[in-house]
C-alpha cells in the first residue's frame, strides 16, 4: 500500500556532525527518525560525513549541512530555524595544553554560549550538550564521583581540556539559570568517561584512537598511573539521542560510562591478552612525567591523571533512560580491530 502523505520529520541541528562522536550522532539520530542539519567547518568535512553515512548503509536524503565555526557568530542563529532540538557535540580536545589557551577555551566556552544564544532566539525546545566526566571529577582524585560533583579549576595540574570542558558547563548552566520563563529552553548535559568505540569512517587522528594505535604499534612504552570509567562511543551517541524527549532528563547532568575505574595498563593487559603484541602495561614514574611536562606540553597535560583513581555512579544515567552500558573489554576489542583493519588497508 503506497502512502504518499509526506512526514515533516523533526530536525536537530548537530554541531560537530565529522567528528569521532558527532558521526555516530547523525547515523543513530536518522535511524530514530529525525533529521539532521549538520555543522560542519568545510566542505571536505561535509563529504566525509555524507561518505561515512553511505558507507554504513545510512539514507543521506534528511542530513543538510551548514559551514559554521564556533569561533564566530555568523550564521548560528539562522541555522537553528525550524529546529526543534540542539545537539551541541563539537568542542576542541586534545590532551597536550595548548600553546595559548585560548585555542581550546574560546571555542569550548565562547562557542557554547554562542549555540545557546541563537538556540533561545530560534526558539529550540532542547539543547543536549556534550560534556565529559572531567568537569565533574577531576579534583577528587579517589573514590565515587557523581553528577553532582564539579571540578575546582584552579586544582594544580589540571590541563587546558579539563579546565575547557568545565567552565564550558558552567557557563551553559549559568545561561539556563540567567533565562528562566514560561517557554525557556531546556537543557540535557552528557558527560562522557573515557571515549571508545569503532569509528564509523576511517578517521583515526581523535584523541583516544591515536592513543589506542599507538598502544597497538608499541610506541608507547610507558602509561600513566591513572584510572576512571570508560564508554563506547554508540552507547554516548545513544544516550545523546533519548535525551532528546525523555521528560525525566530537561536540567539534569547524566554519567555517560561505565562505573569501574580503567587504567592505561588494564587496557594494556586486555589487548596483551588478545593477542597484540604492541601495549606495555609498564607504569611511568611520577618523576618522569613531571620532569618531562617541564618541556613537554603532552606530558604537562598528563599530570593531571596521575593518581587518579575513580569509580563513578552512574545510577542516574541507567534508571533514567533505561541504560545498560556495553562493557569497556567488549568496547576495546572491537575499537582496537577497527583500528588495526584501517590502518592495514
Amino acid at each position: 500500500m503506497s502512502n504518499d502523505k509526506k512526514v515533516d520529520l523533526e530536525t536537530v541541528l548537530l554541531t560537530g556532525a565529522s567528528g569521532f562522536i558527532g558521526l555516530h550522532c547523525v547515523k543513530q539520530l536518522i535511524q530514530s527518525g529525525y533529521k539532521v542539519r549538520g555543522t560542519v567547518r568545510s566542505l571536505e568535512k561535509q563529504k566525509l560525513v555524507q561518505e561515512v553515512m553511505a558507507a554504513n548503509n545510512v539514507d543521506t536524503k534528511n542530513i543538510e549541512f551548514n559551514l559554521l565555526d564556533l569561533n564566530s557568530d555568523s550564521g548560528w542563529e539562522a541555522s537553528m530555524v525550524g529546529c526543534k532540538y540542539v545537539m551541541h557535540v563539537a568542542s576542541p580536545f586534545w590532551i597536550a595544553n595548548p600553546k595559548n589557551d585560548a585555542e581550546m577555551m574560546t571555542p569550548a566556552v565562547d562557542g557554547t554560549l554562542r549555540v545557546l544564544r541563537a538556540a533561545k532566539k530560534a526558539k529550540v525546545k532542547r539543547v543536549i550538550l556534550t560534556s565529559s566526566i572531567v568537569s565533574m571529577m577531576s579534583s577528587i582524585r579517589r573514590g565515587v564521583f557523581t553528577p553532582e560533583d564539579w571540578t575546582d579549576v584552579d586544582y594544580p595540574n589540571l590541563n587546558t581540556y579539563i579546565k575547557s570542558k568545565t567552565l564550558a558547563e558552567k557557563a551553559a548552566w549559568k545561561f539556563l539559570d540567567e533565562n528562566k520563563g514560561p517557554s525557556a529552553l531546556a537543557l540535557v548535559v552528557i558527560a562522557p568517561g573515557g571515549v571508545f568505540g569503532p569509528p564509523l569512517g576511517t578517521d583515526i587522528t581523535g584523541q583516544s584512537l591515536t592513543v589506542l594505535a599507538k598502544m597497538l604499534d608499541g610506541k608507547i612504552l610507558m602509561v600513566p598511573d591513572a584510572a576512571f570509567p570508560m564508554v563506547d562511543v554508540r552507547d554516548v551517541a545513544e544516550l545523546h539521542v533519548q535525551a532528546l524527549k525523555n521528560n525525566k532528563a530537561a536540567g539534569q547532568r547524566f554519567i555517560a560510562s561505565g562505573t569501574e575505574p580503567i587504567s592505561f595498563a588494564d587496557a594494556a593487559q586486555a589487548l596483551l591478552d588478545e593477542g597484540y603484541k604492541g601495549p606495555s602495561t609498564k607504569k611511568a614514574p611520577t618523576w618522569l612525567l613531571k620532569t618531562l611536562a617541564i618541556f613537554d606540553r603532552e606530558a604537562k597535560g598528563m599530570l593531571a591523571l596521575i593518581g587518579m583513581h575513580l569509580t563513578a555512579d552512574n545510577s542516574k544515567t541507567r534508571s533514567t533512560f533505561d541504560w545498560t552500558p556495553i562493557p569497556f573489554k567488549q568496547s576495546l576489542l572491537e575499537t582496537a580491530s577497527a583500528v588495526q583493519n584501517i590502518k592495514n588497508k
